[in-house]
This record gives structure tokens, sequence and C-alpha cells, in this order.
């Protein structure tokens, strides 16, 4: 029985390295002969599809495995540091390595829409592995950092993940092509690694998506954040995921007071208590 929080843990590592071989999946082109070795017409190309979008699902399901391993944790009084540090483990591949691979890849589709761009160095493509890097730091400082139990400090690797996941998903199902062409740049990518790596890294206080008993009062900003992932979700689909993190980020740094007493028992990175 003490072992189930930590097979839910070892769950979201299964699921984060099925990710990372749906990432692996290229899309390949294959050429169909005959035994002549002649091309046959007119099925000689066949394309096979990407499967980055199969990641982001994968991705999609580890975060709320580890959403879950907490809350049995915590429902069968399990809890224990060894369960902490296989949390942490587990989520530099779920949401650090996975994501990182998935940076990687867009990078070369980016380049490869330039001339010669299929000849791209990969000093330019090695910038992806950032993010995994800061995840690893971020996940290392919060099992030292006793004071982020009421709150955290810089955003959470799960949230980073998550974000990171979305773009596939916006890329292949996105009616946006403005949002296409933006992922199609590697000056976003280079801009998105950045971004989350600082946020991931830096010690500005982020809240934990816990609610204190349904009290408007004590929530308001989560309040806010889930009107706002609704409307996001009806409106932009795929696209509210950014929006999301965009609005996340926003409301800790304008609302501080609610990210630094907003208690949080679990060892994970993500408040495992979202309703209670």
């Amino acid at each position: 029985m003490k072992q189930i929080p930590n097979i839910f843990t070892l769950l979201n590592l299964f699921f984060g390295c099925l990710a990372i071989v749906f990432i692996l999946q290229n899309n390949f082109l294959y050429l169909v002969v005959d035994q002549d070795s002649q091309l046959l017409h007119p099925y000689a190309l066949v394309n096979a599809p990407e499967k980055i979008y199969w990641a982001s699902a994968f991705i999609g399901i580890a975060a709320i495995i580890d959403f879950l391993d907490g809350l049995v944790a915590r429902m069968l009084n399990f809890s224990s540091e060894m369960g902490k540090q296989l949390d942490s483990l587990a989520d530099v591949v779920s949401f650090g390595v996975a994501p990182g691979m998935i940076i990687y890849q867009f990078l070369r589709l980016a380049y490869a829409q330039q001339q010669d761009g299929m000849d791209v160095s990969a000093f330019w493509l090695l910038p992806a592995f950032i993010v995994p890097c800061a995840g690893a730091f971020r996940l290392g400082r919060f099992n030292l950092d006793k004071e982020q139990s009421y709150g955290f400090k810089g955003v959470p690797i799960p949230a980073a993940g998550l974000l990171i996941a979305s773009f596939p998903l916006i890329y292949w199902y996105s009616d946006s092509a403005l949002a296409v062409r933006l992922l199609l740049s590697p000056w976003f990518w280079y801009a998105l690694i950045a971004v989350t790596a600082y946020l991931m890294v830096c010690t500005l206080p982020m809240m934990a998506l816990k609610f204190k008993g349904l009290s408007f009062k004590n929530d308001l900003p989560k309040f806010i954040l889930l009107a706002v992932a609704v409307i996001a979700g009806i409106i932009f689909h795929w696209l509210a995921v950014p929006v999301v993190f965009v609005a996340y980020v926003a409301l800790s740094l304008a609302m501080p007071e609610y990210a630094k007493g907003d208690k949080t028992t679990t060892g994970g990175h993500l408040s495992t208590d979202i309703a209670s």
C-alpha cells in the first residue's frame, strides 16, 4: 500500500517517456518501388505524418497523474521524502526533457522552411535543452527550499511543460494562420526558451492553484483565472493554453499576497488540491 503513490509517480515518468518516443517520430518520406527498383506510380511517395501532437497528449496525461500522486499520498497518509524526490525525477522527464525535445523538433521544422535549412548547424538547435536544464534547477531548489510550502518561487515546471506541449496541438489543429507562421519562426522559439527558463529559475512569487473553501475573497485570482480559462477555451480552443499561462503569471505578479499566503502541502510542483 505504501508504494501506491510511488506507482502513480512512475506512471508520470512512463507517459513522459512515451511522449519522447512520439516526438522522435519524424516526418519520413518513403519511396515505394517494385522489384526492379522502379518507382511505382501513383503511389511512389508515401508521407508519414508527424506524431508530435501525440506527445502533447501524453504530457497532458502525465500532468493528470502528477496531480493524482500527491492526492493519493495524502488520502492514504503515505507521503514520504522518497516520494518527493521521485516526483521531481519524473517531472524532469515529463515536463522538462519531453518539452525540450518538442522545441528541438520545432526549431528543425522552422529552419527547414529556409533555404539550405536542412543543413542547419546543431548549434542553433541546442538552446532547446536550456528548458529541461532550467526545470531541473527549479526542482532541485524546490526540494531544498522549505519556504515554498506556502507558495511557489518561479513558475512550476508542469506549468511550463504544459505550455510547450500545447504548441504542437496549436500548429496542427488551430485555424489561426498567424499562430502557425509564428511557430515556424526560430526567433519565436528562442524567445520562448528565454522566457520559460527565466520564469522557472527566478524567485518571483507564483500562486499555487489551491482553492480555500471556495471563498471568493481568499481565492479571487483563481476565480479570475478560471473565468479566463473557460472564456479562452471557448474562443481560442488550443490557443487558450498560452493565454491561461500568461494570465497565471500576470495574476501571480499583480497579486503577490495570494501567492505568498497560498499553502500547499504536496511534495509535487503543481498543487494537487485544485478543488479543496
